[in-house]
């Protein structure tokens, strides 16, 4: 584990977020399900672009999710590894605010695409955080998701927060995070921003349940 010191040697703290703790709701796949989340107090919806990924949307499904959402929501396009042309023609079509890639995408495609961009990092054994910030210096916010063989996210399972670093950049808080645990993840690791998305569904990946979203805003609030 790294974590970024001052000069003189003591660790920095966790960038503070200014009053709370901002929540994305991640996956969704229907037009109903981003008005509820934006309903119940979300700040983000993610939209996913992985076709391998079974909370994949279409361009189209994607534009009427937007559509639906009210003023002051943003939506976030979600990427692993895609071609520049595929980035282009979604946004021909879904006026998405930001984009997040999860793949091996360097600094110079993620920002070619004048949208703000959130980068993933898998948190493994190997896990180094500074090498990693330094590569993608005019990143938005740096997302931290649990490593998993072959799956770039999604996983559903929490890494050990007792890794997580010390920056003065926004970082994302992901992977495993439900109802009953995003309290102690956000005292854990003090985070910008927390990421869900099977973790407030039911048995259906990308259908999310109004009772467990509402939940889960009420505990990041609380905490």
């Amino acid at each position: 584990m790294e974590r970024n010191t001052s000069p003189g040697g003591t660790s920095r703290r966790n960038i503070s977020p200014v009053g709370r703790v901002r929540v994305k709701i991640c996956g969704v796949t229907t037009a109903a399900d981003g008005r509820m989340a934006a309903e119940l107090g979300a700040d983000a919806v993610g939209l996913n672009f992985h076709a391998r990924s079974p909370r994949s949307v279409t361009p189209e499904a994607a534009a009427a999710i937007v559509r639906a959402l009210p003023p002051f929501v943003a939506t976030v396009g979600v990427f692993v590894d895609p071609s520049p042309e595929f980035v282009v023609s979604v946004l021909e079509v879904a006026p998405l605010d930001s984009l997040q890639f999860h793949g091996d995408e360097p600094a110079a495609f993620c920002r070619g695409f004048g949208r703000p961009y959130v980068k993933a990092l898998r948190v493994g054994a190997d896990f180094r955080f500074a090498p990693f910030s330094r590569r993608y210096p005019d990143a938005q916010a740096l997302l931290l998701d649990t490593w998993v063989a072959n799956r770039p996210g999604g996983t559903g399972e929490a890494f050990d927060w007792t890794a997580w670093p010390r920056s003065r950049r926004p970082l994302i808080l992901a992977g495993g995070l439900r109802p009953d645990n995003v309290a102690a993840a956000i005292n854990a690791t003090r985070p910008w921003a927390v990421d869900v998305a099977s973790g407030v569904e039911g048995a259906a990946p990308g259908r999310k349940q109004r009772a467990k979203v509402a939940r889960f805003l009420a505990e990041v609030r609380d905490a």
